[in-house]
């Protein structure tokens, strides 16, 4: 089958071998799915994401899923784990929508070895291929006749709602969200379905801040015209106030520290690479709270779904561009243009 391979640091087309469903498992054919920013962080930086995720583990045990993420770098990887798909055969003692159904997943998958993580796993393609293997226990049925595109961003949506769960938010209390690409989308849909206001973001693109504030976001600026703190004042400034930083560049979290009001929350989900550094006596005379989010547990994955089928949250205008196999190596490129694209969809 087809697939767009990450082979010694290039995106490449290339024929790959089919995979066979084993016990518990299921094939099923990609119908779309996300390019994340994970993926390109992978493509530039997998050798330090697979040191970073050992040294977390060794520590954490599990490091909230991330132990999944050990692959061998000098080996060939087919990486996305933002899919719907359709179900084409089931394995031996396998229980699943009949063939034909439009599902999606939790984006691992189980064997006699253990838990693999589709799209970041050397064995277990994901949906940069024509096909792949899932647990039929881990399936979701696309409810409401919602396309695929639709569905497939079930996942990024997911990361948006787990971090508005980790942190302490509730109705009367603001919203900052610093960056605007996919994740701090994902966080101010997040954020407006639970009844915040208001929500503030900042981002340098236009374009992101134009998607900012129609996906929710009640002010949207450029931090070089109005830095993002004074924007909160000027439109609120008297509530409680949660910040999300969804940039993930070195630098960022120290300045939200430096500028949040005391006892202020920073939840960050943006996924920084490089080491960091900040000033622990700012975070101390403020008193602030830092917490860090990744992924999302099955229940919050299943009611994101839900919430995209039943129309509360519409992803439609986060999808900016769309690409077959043979076009995936280019869009990691496109991706690279905030102004051109937010998430561009594969479609197989």
């Amino acid at each position: 089958m087809r697939a767009a391979v990450l082979r010694a640091g290039t995106m490449l087309v290339d024929d790959v071998p089919d995979p066979v469903p084993g016990e518990g498992q299921v094939l099923v054919q990609t119908k779309a799915c996300g390019i994340c920013g994970s993926d390109l962080h992978a493509a530039q930086h997998a050798d330090r994401m697979v040191e970073m995720t050992k040294e977390a583990t060794a520590s954490a045990g599990d490091a909230g899923g991330m132990s999944l993420f050990t692959f061998d770098a000098g080996r060939d990887l087919v990486m996305g784990h933002e899919f719907a798909a359709d179900v084409l055969d089931v394995g031996p003692g396998a229980s699943a929508p009949p063939p034909g159904s439009t599902v999606v997943s939790l984006p691992v998958v189980a064997d006699q070895r253990g838990i693999h993580a589709v799209g970041y796993s050397n064995e277990y393609p994901g949906g940069y291929a024509e096909r792949m293997l899932l647990s039929a226990g881990l399936l979701l049925p696309v409810p409401n006749g919602l396309d695929a595109r639709r569905a497939a961003m079930t996942e990024p949506m997911a990361v948006g709602v787990h971090a508005v769960n980790r942190s302490s938010i509730a109705p009367g209390t603001a919203a900052l969200v610093i960056g605007a690409g996919p994740v701090g989308l994902a966080v101010i849909a997040a954020l407006k379905v639970k009844g915040i206001e208001p929500i503030v973001a900042a981002d340098f693109s236009e374009r992101r801040r134009q998607l900012a504030t129609t996906m929710g976001a009640h002010e949207a600026v450029d931090p070089r015209e109005e830095p993002a703190i004074d924007a909160w004042r000027r439109v609120d400034g008297r509530r409680p106030l949660v910040i999300f930083e969804a940039v993930g560049v070195p630098g960022v979290i120290d300045q939200a520290m430096r500028a949040a009001p005391a006892q202020t929350e920073i939840v960050v989900v943006g996924v920084c690479m490089e080491t960091d550094q900040l000033q622990p006596f700012m975070g101390i005379t403020k008193e602030l709270t830092v917490k860090f989010s990744m992924a999302y547990d099955p229940m919050e994955f299943a009611s994101t779904l839900q919430a995209i089928a039943d129309g509360k949250v519409d992803v439609t205008p986060m999808i900016t561009g769309t690409v077959g196999i043979d076009g995936i190596p280019q869009a990691f490129t496109d991706l690279a243009n905030p102004e051109a694209h937010a998430k561009i969809m594969v479609e197989p």
